[in-house]
């Protein structure tokens, strides 16, 4: 958990043991291991959400969006590509949250991933925080 994240608000923070679990009960809709760390989609959570008729925006990486468009092929997929790898790399070490053999594992699957843009319907360059919010603020509501 990085400083100012809430357990239930940005994720769910599970153990090992409880992250095992949940795969092995099928809860996921999509689950990575990226750098040291694991993720995943609750299918609960996404169901939920669609059937109060909100719109579902998860933040995941290549890996989960394929799975995703796999599992539902009416998700719409937005690629958010940072201006260039060096601002990425000068990004990742501003952050100063990984250590260093982290970030080089996040650079090099960084890499593998802008190289699969062309597999999403948008993408959005990160330029700026806001301007790449408000883009992706008005994809969403275009696909409405």
């Amino acid at each position: 958990m990085r400083a100012g994240e809430q357990e239930g608000r940005e994720y769910f923070f599970l153990t090992p043991d409880e992250f095992d679990q949940r795969i092995a009960h099928g809860d996921f809709l999509e689950y990575v291991t990226y750098g040291s760390n694991r993720y995943g989609t609750l299918r609960s959570e996404v169901v939920r959400q669609l059937e109060s008729g909100r719109n579902v925006v998860l933040e995941i990486e290549l890996e989960g969006a394929r799975n995703i468009k796999q599992k539902m092929p009416e998700a719409i997929l937005v690629f958010i590509s940072p201006p260039s790898v060096d601002e990425l790399r000068s990004r990742l070490a501003g952050r100063n949250t990984e250590a260093d053999a982290e970030r080089k594992v996040r650079l090099e699957r960084a890499e593998e991933e802008l190289a699969s843009q062309h597999e999403f319907d948008y993408i959005v360059v990160n330029k700026a925080v806001v301007q790449a919010a408000e883009e992706l603020e008005r994809l969403i509501k275009s696909s409405l």
